[in-house]
This record gives structure tokens, sequence and C-alpha cells, in this order.
């Protein structure tokens, strides 16, 4: 550096003493290991464009499932307040004057997912009908003013502040200057749409008449949707539907109840006088069962994505869908966090991706690569059943040990390819069957595939002796439907199945109706015989049974079965018996639970009894039954009262506390403690110990003893 001027001097370049702050994204946490980075950066990378077409495949199958329901909404929506009256009069005729139209939407129980169901219909409502959509949800509308205040503020597009009777002139805060103050009513809503309206469709001089926003109707309704109708206070709303119903000849009000349980919760909230005042339709949404099955059908069970669960993974997904919260949105996720820990955690998972570009990928392997590669468990069983030789390369050689890497994953891929199509033969054959041997859902079905030999359960068995049974119509419509399935897939294997398949329909359709013919034996039943001779004719008919020769149909049903057997060993085999399937599938079934089974009590036990291990903090390390006095009071007092029987006594556990927490400070508590009296902060430091410990509810107070405290766990986890 220099510098120049017109007398000479010294000047001094002080050098900077600020760091630079380093910047990381995403990727650089992404890996474990820092010589890893570079590989790091495409598994993460190939996670978020494997994440991303997953995600939006969700998203399409969500839309289209509620497209029905949500068409028939919106027409009901379009109808009740529409200008075209003409066309409309039937519908009309059924409401009175001051009656609302109200649309009853049953989403079912699955909670969490209808925030994403009512964030979508208000994007269609705001898109074809009307401007003025409000979503309300009970934890904000505690009385009819907060209701209003919320409309008010949806409507006109900014929060507002309800005047108060009591209001004095103090001066609002400057946070608070945003906020508009007004007075909510339905009386100035109602002179506020009418200015709207009217300002919509003047005619401006030297313009063309405005017309309404495309799509919206010309006298656009007010939609106020109850989010959660369950949880709303039932005088608070019958007020607001009264209210309404006196102002519905200026305002235009259509109310949607989201219901979780039933349709007759609306008239338990709301009484004939009120519920009256309702024009209401009845609105059914897919149920949560049929969505995840379409969820399963499109992420799990197809070859379009090549990351893939074991049986455990799913089974794991599956539970906490069925016992916890029926949720297709958090199995969703769930599978994201199984997608974000497989790239995360398996090295290899870099060829995790499509067939091409995992060929691609395999050309720049590194040697560690290829060595973890060799130390996989499924890769070890098929290098051990090859012939010396190869074994000898396939260990030592690089360059030959990634050409096997192509054809074992070109082989994978095509396992993948015919695994799912013969699948849904299997569940298409086994799903009428009575009781269901292999399972009603699909997703059973390819559970049981993933963890054994399904043709080695006894549900498969039982499940091919009723096919055994099965009728001439019964059987041509399983296998019309295994066509269908197999029409569907590229595979050119699966093509001959399907040309084998359409010969047995074939064969099937021109056999004549088998009708058994014992009018003999009946005949000779009827007679008038005696004993001995109706004994003869029945060991007659029983020998004639056992000797009795198998049908057209019986046979080619036989040979049907058998060739569907075959098929089912040749390509549903588990997929562990595929060299380089930890590749593509994850199987960190502890890891899941860990994250979506909570278990409250064993962490918070190990947060108070060891912070160490969430802190991670030296001073913190302390021996096993050991007290550390630089620990946090709420798990000083934790520990100390884990040393307490039923009752605590407050005193003695204020001394024990103020002891540990001096010796922190160097101060002698024996100088206080002898008085009789306690630092005035650690007293208060206790307290507040022990409301946390009252809080988290381990302790509680107690009408045996004034002075005790009620101890509510015992011992540890």
């Amino acid at each position: 550096m220099t510098t120049e001027s017109v007398s000479k001097g010294c000047f001094v370049f002080k050098p900077s003493t600020k760091k630079k702050k380093m910047t990381f994204t995403a990727a650089d946490y992404f890996g474990e290991h820092v010589k890893d980075s570079k590989d790091s950066k495409v598994r993460f990378e190939t996670y978020q464009t494997l994440w991303q077409q997953m995600k939006s495949e969700a998203e399409k199958i969500q839309e289209d499932l509620n497209r029905k329901v949500f068409d028939s909404l919106l027409e009901f929506i379009r109808k009740s307040h529409s200008n075209l009256l003409e066309k409309m009069d039937e519908w009309r005729h059924r409401m009175r004057a001051t009656e609302i139209p109200a649309a009853a939407l049953v989403l079912g129980v699955n909670v969490p997912d209808h925030a994403m169901t009512f964030q979508i219909l208000s994007e269609q409502l705001r898109e074809s009908i009307t401007p003025y959509v409000v979503s309300l949800e009970a934890k904000e509308c505690q009385g009819v003013k907060h209701i209003l205040q919320k409309v008010f503020g949806q409507l006109l597009g900014h929060s507002i502040r309800l005047e108060a009777d009591d209001e004095t002139d103090v001066q609002p805060h400057p946070a608070e200057l945003r906020q508009k103050k007004m007075l909510c009513s339905l009386a100035s809503l109602a002179d506020w749409y009418t200015s709207v309206k009217r300002k919509t469709v003047s005619v401006m001089p030297g313009k063309k008449r405005s017309s309404p926003t495309a799509g919206h109707l010309q006298t656009p309704p007010v939609v106020i949707i109850f989010k959660d109708l369950e949880s709303f206070h039932a005088k608070v709303l019958q007020d607001f539907i009264v209210i309404c119903s006196q102002y519905v000849n200026q305002l235009p009000f259509t109310l949607i109840f989201g219901i979780a349980t039933s349709s007759m919760t609306i008239h338990k909230t709301l009484p004939h006088s009120v519920s009256s005042l309702l024009c209401i339709e009845l609105f059914q949404s897919v149920s949560c069962t049929e969505h995840l099955a379409a969820v399963i059908d499109k992420l799990v069970l197809t070859h379009s994505f090549p990351f893939r669960l074991n049986g455990k993974m799913l089974q794991v997904l599956i539970t906490v869908f069925l016992y916890h919260d029926f949720s297709v949105r958090n199995f969703i996720k769930g599978l994201q966090l199984c997608i974000v820990e497989h790239f995360y955690s398996q090295p290899l998972s870099i060829l995790c991706c499509s067939l091409d570009e995992a060929e691609n990928r395999t050309k720049n392997l590194t040697h560690e690569k290829c060595e973890m590669i060799r130390q996989l468990p499924s890769f070890m069983r098929y290098v051990e059943n090859q012939e010396p030789e190869k074994q000898v390369e396939l260990l030592t050689s690089d360059t030959f040990l990634k050409k096997e890497i192509k054809t074992l994953l070109r082989h994978l891929h095509n396992y993948h390819e015919n695994y799912i199509p013969v699948l849904r033969c299997l569940h298409a054959l086994t799903t009428s069957l009575p009781k269901f041997p292999l399972g009603k859902q699909i997703r059973e079905l390819h559970s049981a595939c993933l963890e054994r030999n399904v043709w080695e359960s006894e549900e498969y068995t039982s499940a091919f002796q009723l096919l055994r049974m099965m009728a001439k119509d019964e059987l041509v419509a399983a296998l019309q439907k295994c066509c269908d399935v197999l029409k569907t897939s590229r595979v050119k294997q699966q093509a001959d199945t399907l040309t084998k398949v359409e010969e047995f329909i074939d064969q099937l359709q021109k056999l004549d109706k088998i009708v058994e013919d014992e009018t003999v034996a009946q005949k000779s039943l009827q007679k008038k015989t005696d004993l001995y001779q109706l004994q003869k004719t029945l060991l007659e008919m029983k020998d004639s049974r056992k000797s009795k020769k198998l049908s057209k149909f019986e046979t080619l049903r036989l040979e049907v079965l058998d060739f569907i057997d075959s098929i089912v060993r040749m390509h549903l085999k588990p997929p562990e018996v595929m060299p380089l399937y930890e590749v593509v599938y994850f199987s960190g079934a502890s890891t899941l639970r860990k994250h979506l089974n909570a278990a409250p009590r064993i962490a918070l036990h190990t947060a108070l009894n060891n912070p160490y291990y969430y802190l991670e903090n030296e001073a913190l390390k302390s021996e096993a039954g050991t007290i550390s006095n630089s620990a946090p009071d709420i798990c000083i007092a934790y520990k100390l009262h884990l040393e307490c029987g039923r009752l605590i006594n407050l005193c003695d556990w204020l001394e024990a506390f103020a002891t540990v927490v001096a010796a922190a400070s160097g101060v002698d508590p024996e100088s206080d403690l002898v008085a009789g009296q306690v630092d005035e902060t650690i007293h208060a430091r206790f307290i507040r110990a022990v409301s946390e410990l009252e809080f988290l509810g381990f302790v509680k107070p107690t009408k045996q003893k004034t002075d005790h405290v009620a101890r509510l766990t015992w011992g540890g986890c």
C-alpha cells in the first residue's frame, strides 16, 4: 500500500483485526467427515432433487384427491350468491331471506392435514369466486368481537385494534401505529362492502366499465371458514351466526365449517333456533386411509424414484400413522426424514439416483468408496458365490470392480421394474379372497414381501388353497386385472408374462360351463331302499369321487396358479438378496423411531440428571451418584429430590440446595446456615427451580403438611 502527500511524513497501516466471517451452506453441514466434503455436496444436491420430485408428486396427489369435493364445494358457493337467478330459482327457493348458505366440510380425524386442505381451498376460492375469504381458528376467537376483528383484519388487509369503551387518550406505542383503529361491527362492514362494490362497477370518464376480476362473481360473497368447528365456543358461534343472519341481504355471507368428527357436530353445537338460520349442505372429503394408499402407490410402489424403504422402516411409518394421528402429512415428513438420514449417513448413497447418472458416477468412485462397496454385506455374499479368479479381481482391481458395479446396479434396477407389476398382480388375485390372507391393502403384501420369502409363509399357502377353489368367472376377472397391471409395464419380460396371461384368459373363456352330473346317484337315493342298499350306494359314490379325474377347467386352473406361483418366486424375492441393495434401501429403523416416537420422560431425566449429555460443557462432567455444583439450578434440585421419599421437606431441600450452590461460589455455607438464614439470591434460585420442577410434573403441593411437597415420580426411567 502507498500514499501520496505534499509534505513528507510517516504513515502507519494497521492490519485489520476483524476476522472474516465464515459462511456455510446446508451442504457443508450435510457430510459426516471433512474429507468427504465434495461427495457430501453431491449427496445433498441429489437429496434435494429427489425430494423436490417426490414433494411435487405428493402435492399433485392431494390436489387430485380433493378436486372432486372442491369442485362441488365451489359450485355450491357459486350458486349460493349468483346473479343468474333464472337458473337457480329452485335452489334459491329453499332459502329464506335470513338464511345463510353454509357448507359442512367433513375432513376426518387427521387434524394435522387440515391446514393444507384449507390453504388450497382458500387459494381456489380467491382465484375463481371471490377475493373476500376469511379463515378463523378457535384459539384466536374467544368472543364475537375477536371474530369481527379477524374478519375485518383479513378483509381489509391489515390488523385492526378494537375500540374499547373505557379507552383513555394514552398515546399508542409506535409499533401499534400501523394498526388501524376502528369500530368493528357488521354495519360498518356492510358499508365497506357496498363502497368497494360501487367502486368496482363504477364507470370512469373516458374509460370502459370495469369488470370483476377474471373468474370472480359480479357480487362476490364473503366466505368465512371455521377451520375447527369442534373447538369453537358454542355461545360465541351462535351469537355470530344470529348477527350475520340480520345482514345477509347486505353482505352475501357463506360459511364453511371444517369438521373432524361427524356432521352431527353442527346440531350438537347449535340449537334449532340457530341452525334454522343456515341452509346447510354436506361435503365429505377423501378418507385419510385412501389418501395414504395413493401416496404409497405413487411414492413407494414405483420405480420412478430410486430411494427405497425396507420392511421395518415402512412398518414404523405405517404404525405411527395408524396408532397416533392418521396424518398423511406427517407420513410424508417421516418419509422425508428417511431420505435425509439415508443420504447423510450412507456415503454410498451418491449412487442412489437414476440408472444413467449412477453409471456415470461409478466411473469417478475413489478407492475409499470402492473399499466401502467391498465391505457391504450384500456384496460380500455376492463375491463368495463367484469363481476364485473373479473374486480376486473384485477384491483387488478397482477398474474391474467399477465395471461390475454398473452391472449390479442394472440388475437392481431391473429387479424393481419386475417387482412392482408382479406385486400388483398378486394383490389383484388375492384381494377378493375371504378374510384377506395376504392383506386387504397392497402395503401389507409389500411389507410381507420385503421381510421374507412370501411363498414360504402360511398366509401364502392359505391364499393359494382358496385360489384353487375359485370359480371360472372370478378367475377370469382376476386375470383381467393382472392384464391391466401388466399393460402399464414396459419391461420386456413382463410383456411375455402378459401374453401368457392373455392366453389363459382365452382358454378359460372357450371352456363350456361345467356342471357336475350326479343325477344317477340322486335318483338311486330317492328310490325306496333298505339300509344295506343305501350304505352300498354311498360307498360307491365315495370311491368314485376318489378316482374322479380332474375336469378341463380344474386342470387349466391349476396350470394358471402354477404359472402365477413361478413368477412370484422369480420376482418377489426380498431386496436383501440383491447385491448393493444398501445403496438405495434405508434400514435405520431405530433412528426413525428415535425421531418420531418421542419419549419425553427419558429425555427429561437425561437432561436433568446428566446435563452434560445436551450442553457438552466439560465443567458439567460428574461421576455417577454425585452432584456437580456447576450444574443448572433445576438439575441440582432434581438430583436432590431423587434422594427423598414421597414427601419432601422444603426446609431440608433448601438447605441441601444452598450447600451445593454455595460450594460453587467458594462461600462457606455454614456461616449462614448456622444462623438459620439463607442468602436471598440462593433462596430465589431455589424457589424458581422448585417451580420449574412443579411445572414439569415432578412435585406438587400437598395438604398433608404445609412445609412439604409431594413427589410424583419414583426412581429413574
